[in-house]
């Protein structure tokens, strides 16, 4: 079973941010496929949707830890700092910054787990 998990940016330009974390993450051979870019759809005052989100579809083929290996290393390289959330399917949610890094593929690996077992 495929599970989508989303990821939000808060902090500095956070549409450009999102597209730079999409492009990060399409860069990993395993990941490339599997990255997409979302929009939330378009208020009554813009022509268009605004990009939000990035969503990874995982649960298969070891995705979940490339994601978690690769996370972190684009969120420690963030200048400014921002603030990642990711939420799984299940909408269990994950807030990581610069500080928690070192601990993100842990992290993101229980939260992931969470999903597989049904949490």
């Amino acid at each position: 079973m495929v599970n989508t998990v989303q990821i939000k940016i808060d902090g500095g330009d956070e549409v450009g941010g999102l597209v730079a974390l999409h492009d990060w993450l399409r860069g990993e051979a395993e990941l490339a496929g599997f990255v997409k870019l979302g929009r939330r759809a378009a208020g009554a005052e813009e022509l268009g949707g605004v990009l939000d989100v990035v969503t990874v579809a995982v649960g298969s083929g070891g995705v979940a830890a490339v994601l978690a290996q690769s996370l972190p290393t684009w969120i420690r390289s963030r200048r400014p700092a921002v603030k990642v959330t990711i939420t799984s399917p299940n909408g269990r949610t994950l807030e990581l910054e610069a500080a928690e890094a070192a601990d993100a593929e842990r992290l993101i690996m229980d939260l992931l787990r969470q999903v597989d077992d049904g949490a």
